[in-house]
This record gives C-alpha cells, structure tokens and sequence, in this order.
C-alpha cells in the first residue's frame, strides 16, 4: 500500500495562506513604493534560466552546490534563477542598443537556491533585486547605498540598529597582486575570506597561511574607501564603515561592495549587500556597460523588522468590510452594494451562505475582518447601517451615504506583519 500523501510542502519553501501572502505582499509593497518614488522601474523575467548563464559568471559554489539544475526535454540544461542580476545583464545586453541608458530597474519575485534550510535561509525565497545600469563608479554607487538605507528606513528602522560595511573589489584584488596571489589563487582566497564569518580564528588563519604566506588583508589600501565613507556621510549615510573582509560571494563583482548588518544581538547577521559588476554585460561579445545594484530578501527582512518591533500593518492588503446579508434573498442588492463600496477603493467580503448573522460576525473575526455590518431590506428602507468594529465591539449607526467614505479613510486596526 502506498504512503498517504503528504500536506506539508517541499523542503525548505513555504506555502502562503491568504494571511501569510497579504503580510508579504505588504512588506515588497513598501519597498515598491520607495523604488518608484526614486524614479526606478519594474521588470520580470522567466524563473527559468540556461545554465550556461550561471556557470559562466556565478560563483562556483552557487553553481555546483546550490542551483535547481535539470536537463529538459530537448536536452538543454537548465537553472531555476538563484538571483536576478545575470537575467538583468542578459536582458540588457539583448536590447542594449535600444534601452536609454541609465536604467533605474527593479524586480521582486521568488528565487530558488538548493541549500540547507536554517534560519535567514530557504531553497524559495522571494528578493527585490534594484540595479543602477549605464554609469560609472560614483553618484551612482553613492545612489544605490543610499537606497539601501533608505529602504530599512521607510520601515521605521534607524541607523543605529543597522550598518553598511564596505569594501572594493578592486582593492581586495591588488591586496591579493600584492601578496604574489594571482588567477585561481585569486578567487581561492576570496572564497576563503567569503566564508570567514562561519570559521573559527584560528581556522581561517590556517586556511589563509596555506593559500598565501602574506596575509591579503593587511595590505589592503584602506584609503579610498574610507574616503567614499565619508562621502556618504556627507550625503545622509551616517553608519558606513570600511570592513576589508567583506568580499561577496558573486565572481562578476568589479568595483565596490557592501552588506547591511543586523546590529542587534539577537540577530547578528548580514541581512543583504551588493555592489559594482562592470564586466558582466561584455559576456555577450559587446562593450561592457558599468552597473550597480544590490538585492534584499524577503527571510532576512522579516527577521530584522521582528527583531526590532518594527512589523508593519499588513491591513492595506486584507478585505476591510464583512458585508452580511441577512437573508438569501439580500444578497443581490449587498453585492451591488458592495460594488458602489469598491468603486470608492473599499475592500469588502460578501457573505455568500445562507449562515445566521450571529454566525457571519463569528466567520469575519476567524478572517481577521476588522468591520462588520449587515446589509438587507431593513438597512435598505432606512438608509443606514450599524457598523460594528470586532476588534472592540464597538456599533455606530452611520448613513449609507457616509460608508464609503469610512472605508476610504483606510481603517483598519494594528495587524503586526509577522
């Protein structure tokens, strides 16, 4: 006999009830807005990827260990995109000749990556990829680590419970130069310096001394970065510091690069980064076009606003208004109703069973529907409801007229997101 099949989802992604996606929508909702206040635009792509795409210019540890590869049909290999900057610089390099640089482009949805599930970390996850495209080194990189503050900040965030660590490919790289490492000595030692946060001491030390007898870092020029920190000061960044260990663990990075970090003890990780990669777009045999970008997960994110109290009300995504009909018959004129209330931007629920009002009422608090009212001929004949809020058992008589206006004004109680 065969096993029963099994409810529960696929190792390491979620399944989202309605509650659980209106709290994600909320969270990339904000995010959105920000994006599009910078006057940046929204893009999308297939999730489905060539694997050539990714064994040319990821990191090989995502590539060999990480990525959903499969072959297809007509034999072709192909990847579930782990990230979307690849996809960007494909769909640029496609039309590059037509596309008004710079680009201001931003995606959000799901990325899949075949690593052990743990906390901050699943095999779905959903990410807002931002990327600058088109210019150099300089107001663009100061604009997008501007961004990337100003994103925690539109949730309530401050500069003290986070900061942004910086350092520059380029110096990593001389340092390395410096130190007689060159080619695949190189990027060894950059994976190493990589995992450094998940070693021991004396571990990475080891492990260093027997890829290089001279240490990289402490031949790391720290002077241009520390000058680019203070330029972000003088630009509203105040908690950028130089940190010669961050590295990134992508192999297209070129230029500069940074990672947000939790700064409270309880969730002391990185929360996201990114950085300059100028060379990637010359994959495809043109010029290269300079870019720069970052990319934030939805799992880290939850964990930082948790962490901080800083959940936000997910109401803005949930129906504001049960509509009970007393009566079967009533259902027709509450659904027309309900249409008048929509046009005015209002959110509602109509019951659609033949369930007692006292039963509805019960069937909007388990929906977590903050206002309640019935709508019959009764409420019909004299123009007026009784709008209950569930949440305190409080009941207003209000005029008809006057409820899409209430529900206009986007009431809803406090929901945490998380």
């Amino acid at each position: 006999m065969s096993e029963p099949l099994s409810t529960d989802p696929y190792k390491g992604v979620r399944d989202f009830y309605p509650t659980d996606w209106a709290r994600m929508e909320a969270m990339f909702a904000r995010i959105r807005a920000t994006l599009l206040k910078w006057g940046y635009e929204e893009y999308n792509a297939s999730p489905l990827e060539r694997a050539e795409l990714y064994e040319a210019k990821t990191s090989e540890e995502v590539v060999s260990e990480q990525t959903y590869t499969f072959t297809d049909r007509g034999a072709r290999s192909v990847t579930l995109r782990p990230e979307m900057t690849p996809t960007l610089a494909r769909m640029v390099a496609g039309k590059r000749r037509e596309l008004a640089l710079p680009l201001r482009w931003f995606s959000i949805g799901n990325r899949f990556r075949y690593e052990r599930p743990q906390k901050g970390r699943l095999r779905e996850f959903y990410q807002a990829d931002i990327d600058l495209v088109g210019l150099p080194e300089g107001e663009a990189d100061i604009e997008i680590v501007r961004l990337a503050s100003e994103i925690l900040k539109t949730f309530g965030a401050t500069e003290k419970d986070f900061i942004i660590r910086m350092n520059s490919r380029l110096l990593l790289n001389a340092a390395c130069a410096t130190a007689g490492l060159t080619g695949d000595g190189v990027k060894q030692y950059l994976r190493l310096l990589d995992k450094r946060a998940k070693m021991r001491p004396e571990e990475f030390k080891i492990a260093s001394e027997a890829i290089s007898k001279k240490d990289p870092l402490s031949l790391v020029d720290a002077k241009p970065m520390e000058t680019f920190v203070n330029t972000l000061k003088q630009r509203g960044v105040g908690n950028a510091v130089f940190d010669a260990g961050v590295t990134r663990g992508f192999d297209y990075y070129t230029g500069m690069i940074f990672e947000v970090f939790d700064t409270n003890p309880a969730n002391p990780r990185s929360l996201f980064g990114g950085g300059r990669y100028d060379e990637l777009v010359a994959l495809w045999g043109d010029d290269p076009i300079p870019a720069v970008g970052f990319a934030l997960g939805d799992v880290t994110l939850a964990d930082f606003l948790e962490t901080h109290g800083l959940a936000k009300n997910a109401g803005e995504h949930m129906p504001q208004l049960y509509l009970g009909t007393p009566t079967p018959s009533d259902i027709p004129s509450a659904q027309a109703f309900a249409d008048t209330l929509r046009k005015n931007g209002g959110r509602v629920f109509v019951n659609l069973t033949t369930r007692a009002l006292g039963d509805q009422i019960k069937d909007a608090v388990k929906r977590d529907i903050p206002l309640f009212t019935a709508y019959g001929t009764d409420e019909v004949a004299k123009k007026e409801v009784r709008l209950k809020t569930l949440a305190t058992g409080e009941e207003v008589a209000l005029p008809i007229t006057e409820l899409p206006q209430r529900l206009q004004s986007g009431f809803r109680p406090p929901t945490s997101l998380f």
